[in-house]
């Protein structure tokens, strides 16, 4: 019988087998149960009685005593595994009617039973207790401020661990006068900052916090209750509603800073857009009062819900794997989340399901629910179809508290219990903080249109600082003029700070190159002129080769393996040639020699999607893997390879957050194919594109999206090139779509031999991986080489082109074949190795050679509508450019294989007509 389930009211052979599975195995009981069964027997023993047994053997026996246990037992159980439903959690409205409400009749109880001692109290009390006691403590652990989900989980010490906790203290702890003060202090804050920007900054928006200020004192408590338990950094995604209060009044970001935002002052930096001020981020250091030094970091974000969430558990594990060295006790994100987002948004599962896997953890996230209990416009009850918005932390069996959002101490006491679960298990745990929200979804919107009863009774309800205030002093913990003096000491700090924003010219922009990023500076247009140089000397570039495709005798590997891997032997050591899959591993190699960490993650990337990487190995007829390139010598960087789950937007914007947090190493994601990467699209429009011009954020993040026309179909051909080109401006990314190994090799290389970062997109091949001629001698990747933006045709003749074919990745391949089986002497292919920035310096000088050309053409794969020809238009508008391409099509590509072909023929054909 399972541990968790309830004996019916007269079940005297469930019973027994319960205390048969006691007697072989305690431990596999619930707690209660066990506790139980130790009273039994020791009550038993003291009367001479024996063992609870019937002359048949049974616990049973009949007893009426033992089935009125059984009952007592049964209502715990309820409670714990229900009682959340009938909580007083909700502030402002009252709350559903559930069925099964937990009674005396429902349990075949009576009230004749209040007053009898049961032995079931020992599994609450650790003695027996009256039943009137046993529901009262229940009542307030599990009924009243706090209820709590967490009898879904699994692991017996885990739910067992948090029945102890919770019930030994009934989800409640005494706070000293100084600590209320403390909180009295911060609440103060809270509630005064929103009234004054209120009243200062009338009709803007700023997403205030009002009707879960008890947010900020439940942040404080978590610094310190995690700093206690060793965690010496947090970081912090959060939506926008709150945020201006979390960045003063947690943060530190100072008011006048904030206030200067508000004026409408431009940054210094006048290349800077800049962001509202609600999306901002912002990082410190701060000492507890225990002494313990805690680096806080809040992530900016756009308005797109839950969009921060993967990009805050990225720079986590970043932060993890290069601060911390691994230890995620030392470190953990925090999420604070939207009612309406956390159920609505698919993202916030992808990040779930992320959460123990071993490329993705980072020891359990700190989830908080700001719980408006209105999504916009949108009641809770048209929101979502599940009872609680954090019904889907259930997918992951991570607990859940709902907290009544005015009781301020039962909040704060949840969130050291949860920094203490996550510290203890290395789980996600969810604080869902039943609130309200004061005004509209902006402070100039009108909530009555939608929600008029909800907000006439909002408008009744004192606020937090209030209750608090109005409790202490009738419970006489307070000094009745301190209240008074905080008020006044802090609006006075409010007039200084907005009297120095007035004076301000522009506002201050914090650096964003310290830390990890010194060393590094912004990029200047000159620096795209021309590649570093980034080739490696010959002979270690060998020996590297050399040892990254050697595979000993032991362990076993499949034949086909030992074949590719011999195959990149001879590569190196013999014909000095290397195909695509090999110059990307020398790439690693050649880093990771330099000390530099690799991280490779997405779809199927330790083998790769077209089965041509193979960098990591099972050994045959096991599970045991092999990774050459972990193998290089004793002082090389980390290489991290994993296995990503089935999913696009979070993986690529953990990985985007991973780069932002690790800049002296390479981070890559790979798409499985290029166009799954439209599932990702908030990251690249929101995060890669702009969050330099935003919030000066840089990151080197590199996309490897295959892409190219080989007939397989419209979602297996375009990465969708012009989209990425739609988001190019003012040097924010580079994209690239190579034809050779060499070329590859560098562009990966030089992401870190540059002074500055910016996120690459490369449009990776497919058939090309394998195509004979798509082959690089070694010397092009040695001592003095660097990556070409452009590659001239290395067979023609200038004097004697009169058509110059510009193009892009593996339909130079045809064009080339086409031009030599028509022996083409007056066409010349030039490949644009590098769409953006545009390489108009060498680009220029390419065509400066053909001085007879007479016609210059662009020629590309992909429909008219699509891929780079509007991008090429754009910047050739001063140069006449023709254009070759499919006919404009609502699809990227047919999915008749026969039909592509008849396509691609035309093209060529066009191109040398």
């Amino acid at each position: 019988m399972n541990f968790n389930t309830p004996v019916g009211n007269a079940d005297p052979a469930a019973l027994d087998a319960l205390y048969q599975q006691y007697q072989q195995n305690p431990e596999q009981l619930d707690q209660g149960w066990r506790h139980f069964f130790q009273g039994f027997d020791l009550a038993r023993a003291v009367h001479g009685d024996g063992p609870p047994s019937s002359s048949n053997g049974n616990a049973a026996g009949g007893s009426s005593e033992v089935m009125r246990e059984s009952r007592v037992l049964n209502m715990i159980g309820a409670y714990r595994q229900r009682g959340h439903l009938f909580t007083r959690t909700n502030p402002v409205r009252t709350r559903r009617v559930y069925e099964g409400q937990i009674t005396l009749e429902a349990f075949g109880l009576e009230e004749s039973d209040l007053g009898r001692t049961f032995e079931a109290g020992r599994g609450i009390f650790k003695r027996p207790a009256t039943l009137r006691e046993i529901i009262a403590h229940m009542e307030r652990t599990y009924c009243a401020s706090i209820g709590v989900e967490y009898r879904y989980l699994r692991d017996p010490a885990t739910f067992g661990w948090l029945s102890e906790r919770m019930e030994s203290e009934a989800n409640r702890r005494d706070f000293s006068q100084a600590e209320q003060e403390h909180v009295l202090q911060l609440l103060t804050r809270t509630v005064l900052f929103e009234r004054f920007m209120h009243r200062r900054f009338v009709g803007q928006k700023r997403f205030s916090i009002e009707g879960v200020e008890n947010v900020v004192p439940a942040l404080d408590a978590v610094i310190r209750k995690g700093a206690d338990l060793g965690i010496r950094e947090f970081v912090i995604g959060t939506a926008h509603r709150g945020r201006l209060n979390i960045l003063s009044n947690v943060m530190g970001k100072t008011f006048a800073t904030i206030f200067s935002e508000f004026e409408g002052k431009g940054y210094e930096d006048h290349d800077i857009a800049g962001d509202v001020k609600y999306h901002m981020g912002y990082s410190r250091d701060v000492v507890t009062p225990a002494g313990h030094h805690v680096h806080l970091s809040l992530t900016p974000n756009p308005s797109h819900l839950e969009a921060v969430d993967p990009v805050t558990i990225g720079g986590t594990r970043a932060k993890m794997d290069f601060h911390h060295e691994g230890d995620n006790r030392r470190i953990a994100p925090i999420l604070i989340h939207g009612d309406a987002a956390i159920s609505g948004q698919g993202v916030v599962y992808e990040v779930l399901q992320m959460s123990q896997l071993k490329g993705y953890q980072t020891g359990g996230t700190i989830h908080i629910v700001l719980n408006n209990q209105v999504g916009f416009t949108t009641n809770y009850l048209d929101g979502r179809s599940s009872t609680y918005c954090t019904d889907i932390a259930k997918t992951t069996l991570s607990p859940v508290f709902h907290v009544n959002g005015d009781d301020v101490e039962a909040l704060i006491y949840v969130m050291e219990l949860a920094v203490e679960f996550r510290q203890r298990f290395s789980r996600d745990v969810f604080i869902d903080i039943l609130g309200y929200r004061k005004y509209g979804h902006n402070e100039s919107d009108e909530p009555r249109f939608t929600q008029p009863v909800l907000y006439k009774a909002i408008a009744r309800h004192p606020d937090p600082l209030e209750i608090y205030r109005t409790r202490l002093l009738a419970e006489e913990r307070l000094n009745p003029e301190l209240p008074t003096r905080l008020e006044e000491s802090f609006t006075a700090e409010l007039e200084q700070a907005l009297e120095q924003a007035r004076q301000r010219e522009t506002t201050p922009m914090a650096s964003t190159l310290d830390g990890d990023w010194q060393g590094l500076r912004r990029a200047t247009p000159r620096d795209f002129q021309e590649s570093p140089i980034t080739g490696v000397k010959l002979e270690r570039l060998r020996e590297l080769g050399i040892r990254i495709s050697t595979l000993h005798e032991a362990p076993r590997f499949f034949n086909k393996i030992r074949r590719i891997y011999q195959e990149r032997l001879e590569m190196v050591r013999d014909h000095s040639r290397v195909d695509w899959a090999m110059g990307e591993l020398l790439a690693y190699a050649s880093l990771l020699d330099e000390g530099r960490p690799v991280r490779l993650t997405g779809q199927d990337v330790e083998r790769g999607t077209f089965s041509h990487r193979h960098a990591v190995l099972k050994v045959d007829d096991s599970e045991e893997e092999f990774r050459p390139l972990v193998h290089i010598g004793d002082h090389q960087g980390q290489f991290r390879i994993f296995n990503s789950s089935l999913s696009e937007y979070g993986v690529l914007g953990f990985e985007y957050g991973y780069s932002t947090a690790a800049p002296q190493g390479l981070t890559i994601w790979e798409a499985q194919f290029g166009d799954f990467a439209n599932t990702a699209q908030v990251i690249f429009d929101q995060f890669l594109s702009c969050a330099e011009g935003k919030w000066l954020r840089m990151s080197g993040l590199v996309l490897l999206l295959p892409h190219g026309y080989e007939g397989q179909g419209a979602d297996h051909s375009s990465a969708r090139l012009e989209r990425m080109l739609q988001l190019c401006a003012e040097y924010n990314l580079q994209v690239a779509n190579c034809t050779t190994p060499a070329n590859f090799y560098h562009l990966l290389r030089r992401q870190l031999h540059r002074p500055f970062r910016k996120p690459l997109i490369v449009m990776s091949p497919k058939s090309l991986l394998r195509h004979k001629d798509c082959q690089s001698p070694l010397e092009d990747m040695a001592e003095g080489t660097r990556f070409h933006e452009v590659l001239d045709d290395p067979t023609t003749t200038p004097e004697k082109v009169t058509r110059v074919l510009l193009c892009s990745g593996k339909l130079y391949y045809e064009l080339r074949a086409k031009q030599q089986e028509d022996g083409r002497e007056d066409v010349a292919i030039v490949r644009l190795e590098q769409l953006y920035p545009l390489p108009e310096h060498q680009l220029r000088a390419v065509l400066a050679r053909y001085r007879k050309a007479e016609r210059h053409v662009w020629v590309q794969e992909e429909p008219e509508n699509m891929g780079a020809w509007s991008f090429m238009l754009r910047k050739f508008r001063d140069h006449k450019l023709e254009g070759i391409t499919r006919r404009e099509s609502s699809v990227t590509a047919t999915g008749f294989h026969r039909i592509h072909e008849i396509e691609q023929a035309e093209i060529l054909h066009q191109a040398f007509v």
